[in-house]
C-alpha cells in the first residue's frame, strides 16, 4: 500500500482542450502553451494527423504563420509509442483523429503527462466532431476560443463552408471556409437548402 508521502511525489497528468471554430486562434493557443512548456526546460512532443498537410508535413502552423514542430501520425496509439518520457504533449488538429483517441490521451494523463488537445468541436453543418465531444468530458480544462463573423462582426463559434462538398473532412482555409456566429450560420444553411441543385 502506498504511503501518503508517496502519492504526493508522483507527477500529476490533466487533459487540456482547446476548442472553436476555424480561424479561432486554437493552434495559436496551442502554440503558445507548448512554447512555455519548453521555456520552462519540460520534455514536450507534438503530433499533428499525417492527413494534414495543408501547411506542412511536419509542422503545426497557425494562421498567423506561426509554427512548432511536430510529429505526423496516421492513427492515435502511435502517440502512446512515441510519448516516451515526455512531460507534456500537444495535439493538433483532433478532430480528424480516430476515435480511440480520448483513450489514448487518458492514458498518458494516467502516466502524469500534461496533454494539450486543440480542435474543432463542430463540423461544417453545426454537429460534434469526431472525438472531440469525449476530449471535452474528459478533460480537466476546456478553454472555447472565438472567431469574428465575416457577415455581421459578433463572435462566431461556427465553421461555415463555402462549398457545395458535402464530406466531413475537406481541408481547406478561407477559400472554403469563414467563421460565423449562429444567427448567420443558421441563415446560411437556410440559403442553401432553398437553392435549385445544378
Amino acid at each position: 500500500m502506498f504511503t501518503e508521502p508517496y502519492i504526493r511525489q508522483q507527477r500529476a497528468g490533466w487533459i487540456e482542450v482547446i476548442c472553436g471554430c476555424m480561424f479561432s486562434g486554437k493552434t495559436e493557443e496551442l502554440i503558445r502553451r507548448l512554447k512555455r512548456a519548453k521555456i520552462a526546460n519540460q520534455q514536450v512532443e507534438i503530433f499533428k494527423p499525417a492527413n494534414d498537410v495543408r501547411y506542412h508535413e511536419t509542422k503545426i502552423v497557425s494562421h498567423d504563420t506561426n509554427y512548432i514542430h511536430s510529429t505526423p501520425v496516421t492513427h492515435s496509439d502511435q502517440i502512446l509509442l512515441m510519448s516516451g518520457d515526455m512531460e507534456v504533449v500537444g495535439i493538433d488538429e483532433a478532430q480528424f483523429f480516430d476515435m480511440e483517441l480520448p483513450r489514448v490521451l487518458d492514458t498518458l494523463a494516467a502516466r502524469g503527462i500534461r496533454v494539450i488537445a486543440a480542435g474543432l468541436d463542430m463540423d461544417f453543418t453545426g454537429k460534434p466532431f469526431g472525438p472531440m465531444p469525449e476530449l471535452l468530458a474528459r478533460a480537466e480544462y476546456a478553454t472555447k476560443v472565438h472567431a469574428i463573423c465575416m457577415v455581421c462582426g459578433n463572435l462566431a463559434s461556427y465553421s461555415f463552408r463555402k462549398s457545395t462538398v458535402k464530406s466531413q473532412v475537406l481541408l481547406g482555409e478561407k477559400d472554403i471556409y469563414e467563421p460565423r456566429c449562429r444567427a448567420c450560420f443558421v441563415a446560411g444553411l437556410k440559403n442553401e437548402t432553398e437553392q435549385p441543385i445544378p
